[in-house]
């Protein structure tokens, strides 16, 4: 088995934050916690968190070259564990790595952006915030990617240890589909829920309502995809990956023409004959002048919902928030589709 082992600049042994700029460096054999695997790494490639960041493309492509060249069973990457930067290098390379065939371990902490930017697309370990998990990790790391080099398949992540990747793969079940809605069916009318789908959602407290929306500042806030006509910066119809925010100024109406809907979701023509009925700046503008609303802020916030990850729109949500709470505003107007 050849793996490749991917670090950043301090778990490579190449410095702390004064290092973090550091360009990609290939490194002979095992370094830093790589050594405490147990399997041969055959080389370690690091690169700086601020480097990574500030210059990704760069990275990349130096960084894959070296991978096609090695031509490794496996990559791993990490423990990151916490770390927002080298969580977000890990998850990147890992993404890319798996798209060019090569089989990828990572392992972070659940809430790590690398979670998000390996799109599902690596076997990921979850580890707690700190280096406090290392010796529990590596193991577990070491074993996926044991496997995985091999070619074996891996069973589910309840069963293995591995974050969900969000895929669905069927199994055989001992009963027909219908047998089994039967069974449950009965067993609900006794009085015991029984699922086989699981699901579990977060419930978020609904904040306290707006005390008096005539001293309030509100921004508008949609999912249903309200752009500027042409789409400039690009907001995909599913599955967006961002946010956008552009300014009002002194306009009191979305002009037909002016804005369109990219939603992918549903039928646009009614939206775009008259961009109000997602972004409802005519009625607000209205209230703003007659006084039951203190002002309106002065941008709108966008993006699309359309089979966008419960985990991507959480995060969207708390960007948005912590925005608008710097600028002061205190009430929000939320369209959906």
């Amino acid at each position: 088995m050849r793996a490749v082992h991917y670090l950043n600049q301090f778990f490579a042994g190449l410095g702390g934050e004064e290092a973090a700029d550091s360009s990609p460096t290939r490194l002979e054999g095992a370094a830093g916690p790589g050594r405490g695997l147990g399997i041969e790494i055959a080389m370690t490639l690091t690169c700086g968190d601020d480097f990574f960041g500030e210059h990704e493309d760069e990275a990349l492509v130096t960084l894959l070259r070296w991978l096609t060249d090695e031509q490794p069973d496996v990559l791993v990457c990490g423990p990151s564990f916490g770390s927002g930067r080298y969580g977000y290098a890990c998850g990147t390379l890992a993404r890319e790595a798996a798209r060019r065939g090569i089989p990828t371990v990572c392992a972070m902490h659940p809430e790590s952006p690398g979670v998000f930017a390996a799109e599902g697309a690596a076997y990921i370990v979850p580890t707690g915030t700190n280096v406090a998990s290392m010796r529990e990790t590596l193991p577990k790391v070491a074993a996926l990617a044991t496997r995985l080099a091999a070619g074996e398949e891996l069973g589910s992540p309840q069963e293995e240890g591995y974050l969900p990747r969000g895929l669905r793969r069927n199994e055989h079940a001992g009963a027909s589909g219908a047998t089994r809605a039967i069974q449950m069916l009965l067993g609900k009318l006794s009085g015991e829920t029984r699922t086989e789908v699981t699901a579990a959602f977060d419930h978020v407290a609904p904040p306290p309502p707006a005390h008096d929306l005539r001293l309030e500042t509100l921004a508008l806030v949609t999912e249903a995809g309200c752009v500027p006509q042409g789409n400039p910066d690009g907001l995909p119809t599913i599955r967006a990956r961002a946010w956008l925010r552009y300014p009002i100024g002194t306009a009191s109406s979305m002009a037909a023409g002016a804005f369109e809907c990219v939603h992918g979701g549903f039928d646009v023509t009614a939206a775009n004959a008259d961009p109000n009925r997602l972004v409802p700046l005519d009625v607000v503008s209205q209230l703003v002048r007659e006084g039951r609303i203190g002002r309106l802020h002065e941008s709108f916030y966008t993006t699309t919902g359309n089979g966008t990850p419960v985990a991507t729109s959480t995060k969207f949500g708390q960007e948005i928030g912590l925005e608008l709470k710097q600028a002061g505003v205190g009430a929000v107007l939320l369209s959906g589709t």
